[in-house]
């Protein structure tokens, strides 16, 4: 049997090729598919809906379509499900007047990632990428309790984590089915991981 080594891809390569299809990240060169399921995408969206409802009052916004580049020496360029952007902050973005690419944490007010089956990633690297950034909080949507025993104890069930950046790194808080949500960025939130879950 003959190895053939995965053909890297640049940041730039990838932002020709990929840009504009929501099914792939960059991660060190290696293009990633993260097989968006409806379920998932029914989880995102509702989310989505109730974020939207409670940074109404903020300069902030949920883009359509965005990718994060956490690193400007690595070929890594991140999806989030749901991001939210600080309108007064993104000016001072390199690509974001031609190309919808973050590259400053103080641009990203919240990021949220719907776990699917790659939720190693969801709970250990981009902790790690997000904190490094300077995300003030990041939300773990485990709706189906695939993660880890490590990340969400057992039984394992359906999670939510929101992790709240203290100095450098993330503090987290997990919330069961029943349970009502808090965030210090939406101290107005309301929301239950019941109301997001597909029916």
């Amino acid at each position: 049997m003959t190895y053939t080594p995965t053909k890297t891809l640049t940041f730039a390569d990838f932002l020709t090729q990929y840009q504009n299809n929501p099914r792939y990240e960059l991660a060190d060169g290696e293009l990633i598919d993260m097989e968006p399921t409806g379920p998932h995408e029914t989880v995102s969206g509702k989310l989505a809906i109730k974020i939207g409802i409670a940074i109404a009052q903020h300069p902030w916004f949920i883009p359509r379509n965005c990718l994060l580049r956490p690193f400007i020496d690595t070929a890594t360029a991140r999806r989030p499900d749901i991001i939210v952007l600080d309108e007064i902050q993104i000016v001072n973005e390199p690509y974001w007047e031609k190309e919808p690419v973050i590259t400053l944490g103080r641009s990203i007010k919240l990021v949220v990632e719907v776990v699917s089956t790659n939720w190693e990633t969801d709970y250990a690297r981009k902790v790690e990428e997000y904190a490094l950034l300077g995300i003030p909080e990041y939300w773990i949507v485990d709706y189906r309790g695939l993660g880890g025993v490590a990340f969400i104890g057992k039984p394992k069930q359906p999670t939510f984590t929101v992790c709240q950046l203290n100095g450098e790194e993330y503090s987290q808080q997990q919330y069961r089915l029943g349970q009502p949500i808090t965030s210090s960025l939406l101290p107005n939130l309301q929301l239950c991981l019941d109301e997001i879950l597909p029916r």
